[in-house]
């Protein structure tokens, strides 16, 4: 153990200018995490990637310049951009109460005052640096993860990093009597705990004959904070991921920057259809949700996974006849709640009627949506409910759909030949060329649950019919007015797939979950939920989620396009 520590020392760990306090001032040490904890920093989002390519984001051997957590371009693209952001101090983008808490570390003279993020000091200090000058968040530290520490230290990941500084930090400041460290993360917050643990422990045990230690034991208070929950507007979320995907195959076309020796294919960004149905927006599939008469912790604990995202119409790609049938993609029909049930504490639905005088058409004999459903059940056995109990009157809601496709993104290795067409998947074939030609596999249907989204799913609607929300709803009137903005914005993406239905090129957004509380991956046979957020180190080496998904599983995206 080293018995000698320095404020020049510590210094070196730090991305800011400026001298920090004297060591013998100090009584308190306040550290605070960056990424949801303090900031709401945006995610991918499941409503618009399948679960696969989520994890290939946030992989570091996936792109060329590390995925999700690595290209500071990203993170730039919080709210509005940078530059728009900026001058407004990126609100509504915060954790209000922990910026409290920061701004009474601050004022307080014998307290330090330290972030501390697992982000890259050499990609994100001037970035960090924007955000937190623009809050006027004068930090006396502001620590990222350098490439290699201040010793010569290598890392091997982001908890070995911190835990390093943490014992920098508090072996320097010998008189601080407590150090209090604010963090989202539960795997963190037990690392951390258990690390000052050990840390006391061998204070308290120092051998007698050895010199003295350099500190006394520090009394230790780690709180865990409430994650935030964030995603970019989807349109520039994929216009960011497509310069992100148009970098890497540059990188892999000169021989450029690769973070492994894995990253050797050009990738490209495709969609992947899941069903067609009448389409609920975000604030009508929450009123409906308020139906679900369950305990909040099976919710919380993923038991339970929410819904209420469409009434299904089919879960195959359309016929143009029943396309004409029910009004064409963008068409809207209005609802009301009749009725609601519980199938075997399992499956809960609401039947519902149409309350405009139109011609619908709906898979199940009665139209209802899925509200909710229990690991492990299908979504297809809603079918089967014959009891439905009434709703009271202020329960029977009315809400408006929007007919469309449910369509996720897919990443995946571009092996076309150029100009020839070779090489493309079946699932690029069956949607680009012959979709009125794609047939319905009753077992795949039941087996891999091809319909039923997350809550709070996301609708594209063309310019024409409105939509809702504009940070969620796309507003191009036709697919190819899309693919030509969206590659301009992304350097004339070459990669995207032109032909598909409903393909977007489109935009961003969490993911897989601290803690892995969350939810899983798109599976085969039961239905899953989103990926949770996982941390910066989370995903070595061939270890990003969802690697053996079927095409089937996954979140999805609502999309309603004209064609």
């Amino acid at each position: 153990m080293r018995t000698t520590y320095s404020l020049n020392s510590l210094n070196r760990w730090s991305c800011k200018s400026g001298n920090t306090a004297d060591i013998a001032s100090i009584k308190g040490i306040h550290i605070y995490d960056f990424d949801n904890t303090l900031f709401s920093s945006p995610l991918p989002n499941p409503q618009v990637w399948q679960s696969q390519a989520i994890g290939m984001l946030q992989a570091y051997e996936v792109l060329a310049y590390g995925g999700w957590w690595h290209d500071s371009t990203i993170l730039a693209a919080t709210g509005q951009g940078i530059e728009k952001e900026e001058p407004r101090a990126w609100e509504g983008c915060w954790n209000e109460t922990v910026v409290q808490l920061v701004e009474l570390s601050m004022q307080s003279k014998d307290v330090l005052t330290v972030l501390l993020t697992g982000r890259g000091e050499t990609n994100f200090a001037e970035l960090v640096n924007r955000i937190l000058n623009a809050k006027k968040l004068n930090f006396d530290l502001v620590v990222l993860k350098p490439e290699v520490g201040p010793a010569g230290q290598r890392f091997e990941s982001t908890m070995s990093f911190k835990q390093e500084f943490l014992k920098e930090v508090a072996f320097t400041y010998k008189n601080a009597d407590e150090i209090r460290i604010y963090e989202d993360r539960p795997k963190h917050v037990k690392g951390f705990r258990e690390f000052f643990e050990r840390v006391n422990k061998s204070l308290i045990s120092h051998p007698a004959d050895q010199p003295p230690p350099p500190r006394k034991p520090i009394t230790a208070e780690v709180i865990h904070v409430c994650e935030l929950k964030a995603t970019l507007n989807p349109e520039m979320e994929v216009e960011v991921v497509q310069r992100a995907v148009n970098r890497h195959n540059h990188a892999v076309e000169t021989g450029g920057p690769n973070p492994s020796r894995s990253v050797n294919k050009r990738m490209k960004i495709v969609d992947h259809f899941l069903y067609f149905g009448y389409l609920i927006s975000q604030t009508d599939s929450s009123r409906l949700i308020s139906l679900v008469n369950t305990t909040p912790h099976l919710i919380d604990s993923g038991e339970v996974r929410l819904l209420a995202s469409s009434i299904l119409i089919a879960p195959y790609f359309p016929k143009k006849d029943l396309v004409r049938k029910v009004g064409g993609r963008g068409k809207k029909v209005t609802w009301q709640v009749t009725g609601f049930a519980k199938y075997e504490d399992r499956i809960w639905a609401a039947r519902v009627a149409p309350i405009t005088d139109t011609q619908i058409s709906t898979q199940d004999p009665t139209p209802l949506v899925v509200l909710a459903i229990r690991k492990g059940s299908r979504q297809v056995d809603a079918a089967k409910i014959v009891k439905w109990e009434p709703v009271a009157p202020e329960k029977a809601f009315m809400f408006e759909t929007t007919v469309g496709d449910k369509v996720l993104l897919k990443i995946e290795p571009d092996n076309m030949s150029r100009g020839h067409g070779k090489g493309r998947s079946q699932h690029d074939r069956g949607l680009a060329d012959t979709p009125h030609k794609r047939k319905f596999d009753e077992q795949d249907y039941r087996g891999k649950e091809n319909y039923g989204g997350e809550r709070d799913d996301r609708s594209w609607v063309p310019k024409e019919q409105g939509g809702g929300n504009s940070r969620s709803n796309m507003r191009y009137t036709s697919k190819a007015q899309f693919n030509n903005k969206n590659n301009q914005a992304s350097g004339g993406a070459r990669n995207m797939h032109q032909g598909a239905p409903g393909n977007p090129s489109r935009t961003r957004g969490h993911g897989s979950g601290q803690g892995g509380n969350r939810g899983g991956r798109g599976g085969h046979a039961a239905p899953r939920g989103p990926p949770a957020y996982k941390s910066l180190d989370d995903y070595g080496p061939g270890n990003f989620d969802g690697a053996n998904e079927s095409k089937a599983g996954g979140t999805n995206v609502e999309m309603v396009m004209n064609y």
